[in-house]
């Protein structure tokens, strides 16, 4: 596949999956022998799901707003800002709060075949963690 059609994927995967929340459309996008290299992360396709009936459960408006894309060769990266409002229970173990929610990401994704095989990601955990209350703010100096 060219670079544009797996970006196209990747946009379709966000459209679809992460900003409609349409978990049940995930054979579509990833492949059986799919790998997450975040290590914080459950493993495979199944642990994909499963990690993001939980956030979708917590966080019910999610929203990743695609800042930038590029791809080049099987890969394709996304900065991407998430948004939303921590008003259900059980991500990281945290009642709901009610508090606007707000962090930037970088996803990676290897794709064959039109679908993902591979993803790494740089979260910023920092500003997600402090808004669903799981760590204190750090005070202005």
């Amino acid at each position: 596949m060219t670079c544009e059609e797996n970006k196209q994927v990747v946009r379709e995967l966000y459209e679809e999956v992460f900003q409609k929340h349409r978990l049940d459309l995930v054979d579509q996008f990833i492949a059986d022998d799919y790998v997450q290299h975040n290590p914080d992360l459950p493993a495979g396709k199944k642990g994909f799901v499963e990690f993001h009936t939980v956030f979708f459960g917590a966080i019910p408006d999610a929203f990743p707003a695609i800042n930038q894309m590029v791809a080049e060769d099987d890969l394709v990266w996304v900065y991407n800002t998430i948004t939303g409002t921590h008003t259900g229970p059980g991500f990281l173990d945290r009642s709901p709060t009610g508090n606007a929610i707000r962090y930037d990401v970088v996803d990676m994704f290897r794709l064959r075949d039109g679908k993902l095989v591979d993803h790494w990601d740089v979260a910023d955990t920092r500003a997600l963690f402090t808004q669903v209350g799981a760590v204190r703010a750090v005070p202005p100096r």
